[in-house]
């Protein structure tokens, strides 16, 4: 199959990588180079640096526009495969491919339709998310689905080790199976069932821990918030970030605690929430580095023997 390929972060190089070893990856758009780090050194994108590697021709732009109908004309693909761009195909790029274009979701669609499908089901608690391929139309995340997979997410696992699970090892194999498929001419699609749910973006608000929440609902947050937006509360009015947290063992219950009061017990440090205490394991105050959580919160105390969280909820001057 010749097929061109658009994507731009990290989660979607494993998935060229998996299609170029097997099939005629004649070109890869991707976004424009940006600036990163503290000196916003101008870089190319994840996918950017492995078709240069693979030596594929790349376009690089921001928005799917002339310039890149022109580039998947020029290199007469059969098939567009989309992972994780960042920007949307309309037409008339999007019937330009014989065989239209693919995109690999990481959802079970109709469930989380949008930008941050994996960081909406951990917050929402999802016990179970996945994979789907389905075919590109203009509407958000509409099409009908060639392909899914099921995947089961440890209980302490983040946004970021469910995303960087699916996109090694359970979203390029289900991919590389459909574009098989469709060489062959057997692919099926059938169209998505259910009530769709929305993911968009994520912004710094949505990963403030709301403590009078059960406990069950706070680690969700955190962990569908980690790494990005990050998750964090203020103590002592500043701001402090989440880094892990966790439910006590059963067998050393954590202390009883209101919501957002903080104690060490047994070397370790807990808040309280709207029901039981959860654990801090490690956290990174504004403008220092990770650290221990029970460590941090020793030399606060030593420091400022009142300092408390502050919870924004109940204070005007946050809103």
């Amino acid at each position: 199959m010749r097929l061109v390929f658009a994507g731009t972060p990290a989660v979607a190089v494993p998935s060229l990588r998996r299609l170029a070893a097997s099939h005629d990856v004649a070109g890869v758009l991707t976004r424009l180079d940006a600036p990163l780090g503290r000196r916003r050194v101008l870089t190319p994108s994840p996918v950017a640096d492995a078709a240069a590697e693979l030596g594929i021709p790349v376009h690089k732009a921001n928005r799917l526009d002339d310039g890149a109908t022109r580039f998947v004309a020029d290199a007469g693909a059969e098939l567009g495969v989309i992972v994780a761009y960042g920007g949307f195909v309309r037409e008339p790029l999007l019937s330009l491919p014989r065989l239209g274009w693919i995109n690999l979701h990481f959802s079970l669609l109709p469930a989380w339709r949008g930008a941050a499908p994996v960081q909406h089901a951990l917050i929402a608690g999802d016990a179970v998310t996945g994979v789907s391929v389905f075919q590109l139309v203009e509407a958000m995340d509409a099409g009908d689905v060639f392909a899914m997979r099921e995947y089961t997410p440890a209980a302490d696992a983040t946004a970021g080790r469910v995303l960087a699970e699916l996109a090694d090892t359970v979203g390029p194999e289900v991919l590389s199976g459909v574009v098989d498929s469709l060489a062959a001419g057997t692919a099926i699609a059938t169209p998505q069932r259910g009530e769709p749910s929305l993911a968009p973006k994520l912004g710094a608000a949505d990963g403030r821990v709301r403590w009078a929440e059960p406990a069950v609902a706070v680690l969700a947050r955190i962990h569908g918030t980690t790494p990005e937006p990050g998750a964090h509360t203020r103590v002592d009015g500043a701001r402090l970030k989440i880094l892990e947290a966790f439910t006590p063992a059963p067998a050393a219950p954590a202390p009883a605690l209101a919501p957002g009061r903080l104690a060490l017990e047994g070397g370790e440090l807990f808040v309280g929430t709207g029901t039981t205490a959860i654990g801090l394991r490690r956290v990174q105050p504004d403008g220092k580095g990770a650290m221990d959580a029970a460590a941090w919160w020793r030399g606060l105390r030593a420091e400022r023997p009142e300092a408390e969280i502050w919870n924004p909820e109940h204070d005007e001057r946050a809103r």
